[in-house]
């Protein structure tokens, strides 16, 4: 369904049902709300959570920004490495207060924050910004934003600037497929053929590579969000793989340290996606830190 929140339209699913305590699952750059994998989802609604996810703006079915531009990515992310202002069409917080929109208009007072990637880094806005609406946060394969900490494997950069050779559908899904190589957990390989079904369904409902960008740029702009986390206070979880290519784990490590009274769990074997049996890991300690804190609320 498509609400309004935040003054603009957001595709939001809605499952699990009312009058259990509600998970709010924020995904990362360019994945849509079908990124969370089936087997996330079900666990947290089998556990008794009605989860709440949605489409980020300018991706998937939510409200796009195209009258803004694409941005030059290269250009800002020159201008961020020697300290001068990076130009986004939005920012993180706007990403943010989306969020805290879905939970108004679907009259939820307060939920646990689950965060992947950059939608770590928004539920790390949210958690800060509206500390009486988090019951809860799990900021999983994200990082703190702070200035020295590593970025992406050299290889893994170089993918993320390089376009696809054409718009077919068989370049489009090569192309995609091809950076999850280069980020997947090497100790749990996924079959190649699930992989591009995968991004295949995603493509059919939405293909959006401009709003990627502008995401991305609003990442690059974000700068002050290290300084924010200790204003966090509430239970915070904070989940990383130990093989992460895209977001090394030393980002993770620091966003923990930030926040007070974070735990801080590393997944050996993990890169920077969501295969089965790492959900089935992550699970082992979601689970029992949701239920933790939702006793304790």
């Amino acid at each position: 369904m498509k609400i309004t929140s935040n003054g603009i339209q957001i595709e939001v699913e809605d499952s699990g049902g009312e009058g259990r305590p509600v998970a709010l699952l924020v995904m990362g750059l360019g994945m849509q709300l079908i990124g969370w994998p089936d087997d996330f989802v079900h666990a947290l609604v089998d556990a008794g959570f009605r989860v709440v996810r949605h489409d980020n703006r300018d991706i998937g079915l939510s409200q796009g920004f195209d009258q803004a531009g694409a941005g030059n990515l290269i250009w800002q992310s020159v201008r961020q490495r020697i300290g001068l202002p990076v130009r986004s069409a939005y920012s993180l917080q706007d990403m943010a207060n989306d969020s805290l929109g879905v939970l108004d208009a679907l009259g939820i007072a307060r939920a646990h924050v689950v965060g992947a990637s950059m939608g770590g880094m928004i539920a790390q806005r949210l958690a800060a910004s509206a500390p009486q609406r988090t019951a809860s946060l799990v900021s999983i394969m994200s990082s703190s934003g702070a200035r020295r900490l590593p970025g992406p494997r050299p290889d893994v950069a170089a993918a993320l600037l390089r376009r696809p050779p054409s718009r077919t559908e068989a370049a489009l899904v090569a192309h995609s497929m091809g950076m999850v190589r280069l980020i997947q957990s090497p100790a749990y390989p996924q079959d190649d053929q699930v992989v591009a079904d995968r991004i295949r369904r995603a493509m059919h409902r939405a293909y959006r590579p401009a709003g990627v960008v502008r995401q991305m740029l609003a990442i690059v702009a974000d700068r002050d969000r290290a300084e924010m986390l200790p204003r966090i206070a509430s239970p915070a979880l904070v989940l990383h793989g130990e093989a992460d290519a895209l977001v090394p784990i030393a980002c993770g490590r620091d966003s923990a340290e930030r926040i007070p009274g974070a735990r801080f769990v590393s997944i050996p074997g993990m890169g920077h996606d969501l295969p089965p049996p790492v959900v089935e890991l992550l699970m082992h300690h979601i689970l029992p830190f949701l239920d933790n804190a939702e006793s304790r609320s």
